[in-house]
């Protein structure tokens, strides 16, 4: 132990780690700038079944080189409707195997390549025009500092061999593989990345610090590490992610733990097709064949795993559902009403549609109600309710939309066709009232945080507006979703709006002269009542289609 030099241990593990990890999000950044939407465009269209989209996620991640990247895309197309938690987990199947080719890189003999793809990548990174030839940069620049990376931490961990104490530690990884599939799997927590922990595997082996058996047992604990650490990111996040997160820890648990009972047997199958003596250490100290072996151990893991649990992906996607449930916002988000099917039948279509527009409203109209207690209240859960219900308006208005298109490809009556064109106009209005409500809740919190009072003269003309805006926004919207168009329509409100917003701009004009008023008082003051103003304007959009003026 103490011939050790642990002040240069501890600097090359941790510089090389460094440069390893950036290297690994540098490559994967520049390729995925340098591929560009195909990528997105490619998860969308190809993901009709499991096994296209097993194929489709192992050639995404091993082009991007980041599992994470695909499944963060995935977890964004299940949020839009565009595929089902079946397709999605089978895209991260296909990602377990694209993620192993980090592996297989590292265990070719290039660590000699690395600088001079440095030098390469510096110079089309910084002398180049094209944005194309800077990712191509990038791309060699992260390349290189991976491999730089894994030579430096080789470099940090050789002296660890003529440690006794450390040789019988990781002898002990041999002997008691469950103990290397936690410290796998703790490591790769710590990490935040398998490739780097993969890395350092390799890296440790290499150096004749563990043999093929221990760091095998070491490859299947980060291959659990991963997926823990993706569900801790989803901590908080909507169910889809949740579940897309479990369906990932289930099957790589599941498979680590039976491949731990076979682990014997498939490490010698490994060693059986891949060439040299696995455990084969030089004069020099190093083995010049576990690396190969080791990822080979990794891609092989996958494929299996993948192939057992491809055929059963739909039970799997069933109790994730069952086991994470949707919450009422993520109910609220879904459509209700209407569905691709019913556009055979555009009587009915319409009919739904105009159901699901009238949801959408009441959603806009009640955060437009919540503004009003969350500015009063002072209360940031109301606050954080609205932004969920802004997102929740967003959806349903890209859906709503996307329905009517399709729709209007299809023979509808003159009748049918009058009332798809006023829902097109009333959606971007509904959408906008609900924006509105959003700004006042943002200038809520703004009040919050920087503790912002209002005189009394100035709450009672606030309570004044917001009731007069509510009021008229309710009047209309209850007006329009009850159909019977053209018809007319109280307005009155409208210009009571625009007449309590100069009127209440004057007032804090004069208390802000007579100093009752500060600045950032002011400031917040005047944005939510040009908020509130603006949604009585599209409030008066919507009166003008249910008079017949749009």
């Amino acid at each position: 132990m103490d011939s050790v030099n642990w002040v240069a241990l501890v600097y090359g593990l941790v510089g090389g780690l460094g440069l390893f990890l950036f290297g690994m999000r540098m490559m994967s950044e520049g390729l995925q700038k340098s591929a560009g939407n195909s990528l997105k465009k490619i998860l969308e269209k190809l993901t009709t079944n499991r096994f296209i989209g097993t194929f489709v996620g192992l050639g995404i991640t091993a082009i991007i080189q980041s599992s994470s990247a695909t499944t963060v895309m995935v977890v964004g197309f299940v949020n839009a409707g565009l595929m089902n938690i079946t397709q999605s987990l089978s895209i991260v199947l296909g990602a377990n195997i694209g993620t192993t080719v980090t592996a297989q890189l590292i265990a070719f003999k290039i660590t000699k390549l690395a600088l001079p793809a440095i030098g390469v990548g510096v110079f089309l990174r910084l002398f180049t025009k094209k944005k194309k030839y800077n990712y191509y940069g990038e791309v060699l620049i992260g390349f290189g500092l991976l491999f730089l990376g894994l030579a430096t931490m080789k470099d940090g961990f050789a002296p660890l061999r003529s440690s006794e104490e450390f040789r019988n530690a990781f002898i002990l990884f041999s002997s008691t593989p469950i103990l290397a599939v936690a410290a796998g799997a703790i490591l790769t927590m710590i990490v935040q990345s398998s490739s780097a922990t993969i890395g350092i595997t390799i890296a440790l082996a290499s150096t004749g610090l563990i043999d093929f058996y221990g760091a095998s047992a070491l490859v299947l604990g980060e291959n659990i590490g991963t997926t823990l650490t993706a569900n801790i990111a989803a901590i908080g996040t909507n169910s889809a992610a949740r579940r897309a997160a479990l369906g990932h820890m289930i099957f790589n648990v599941i498979g680590v733990v039976y491949m731990l009972i076979l682990l014997k047997p498939f490490v010698g199958f490994i060693d059986s097709i891949t060439p040299g003596n696995a455990n084969m250490v030089n004069a020099v100290g190093q083995n010049p064949y576990i690396a190969r072996h080791i990822a080979n151990l990794h891609t092989m893991f996958n494929i299996i795993n993948t192939i057992v649990f491809l055929p059963i992906l739909g039970t799997l996607a069933s109790i994730c559902k069952w086991l994470i449930k949707e919450d009422e916002d993520e109910q609220e988000q879904r459509l209700k009403f209407i569905d691709d099917r019913l556009i055979d039948t555009p009587e009915l279509a319409v009919t739904q549609a105009q159901k699901e527009v009238q949801r959408m409203s009441d959603i806009a109209l009640e955060m437009l109600r919540m503004s009003k207690e969350a500015f009063f209240q002072r209360d940031q859960k109301i606050i954080d309710k609205i932004y969920r219900k802004e997102d929740v308006v967003d959806l349903l208005e890209k859906d709503i939309t996307d329905f009517l298109v399709k729709l209007f490809q299809k023979s509808v009556s003159e009748k049918n066709s009058e009332v798809i064109n006023n829902i097109f106009h009333v959606l971007h209005d509904i959408e906008k009232i609900a924006d509105h409500a959003e700004n006042i809740a943002k200038f809520t919190e703004r009040i919050i945080d920087n503790k912002i009072t209002f005189s009394e003269e100035a709450l009672d003309e606030m309570n004044e507006i917001f009731d007069v805006t509510i009021r008229f926004s309710s009047n209309v919207l209850n007006e329009y979703n009850k159909g019977n168009l053209p018809k007319d329509i109280d307005t009155q409100d409208e210009d009571l709006i625009d007449k309590y917003k100069r009127k209440f701009k004057n007032n804090h004009m004069r208390r802000f002269n007579e100093g009752k008023c500060n600045v950032d008082a002011g400031i917040v003051y005047v944005d939510i009542l040009n908020n509130l103003e603006k949604a009585g304007d599209h409030s008066f959009n919507i009166a003008q289609v249910i008079q017949g003026s749009e």
